[in-house]
């Protein structure tokens, strides 16, 4: 059996966040649909942006939950410059880098509000 977790993020518009998050990743979609597109990041790990499932997401609204982009080797100045370079294209900072015990993390909004997280990979 093949396995692999999909992280799904809603979206008021999902053609709108994949272009966000292609910008943002640097990647392209693997699977694009109206309102379901799914970006490939690696063996067994994907993310999905689902539109249409809640009406009007605001950023206004408490998140509990985040995607987390953990970077490979993730020294401090490697997450600083993740950090500059989103900050530089105008991305929602919530949290500025700062050590949270597991290493150098920040943490930034997508349009609709949900967290993203960029910390050290374990």
């Amino acid at each position: 059996m093949t396995t692999s977790v999909v992280s799904i993020v809603y979206v008021n518009d999902a053609p709108a966040a994949a272009r966000f998050y292609g910008d943002l990743l640097g990647i392209t979609p693997s699977l694009e649909t109206p309102g379901y597109i799914t970006f490939d990041l690696g063996p067994g790990a994907d993310l999905a942006l689902w539109s249409g499932q809640f009406e009007d997401l605001s950023p206004d609204v408490p998140r509990t939950s985040e995607v987390c982009l953990a970077i490979e080797g993730g020294r401090p100045d490697e997450i600083n410059a993740i950090f500059q370079q989103w900050r530089s294209k105008g991305v929602t900072i919530l949290h500025e880098p700062h050590d949270a015990g597991f290493g150098l993390t920040f943490l930034a909004a997508d349009p609709d509000g949900n967290r993203i997280r960029v910390a050290p990979k374990d």
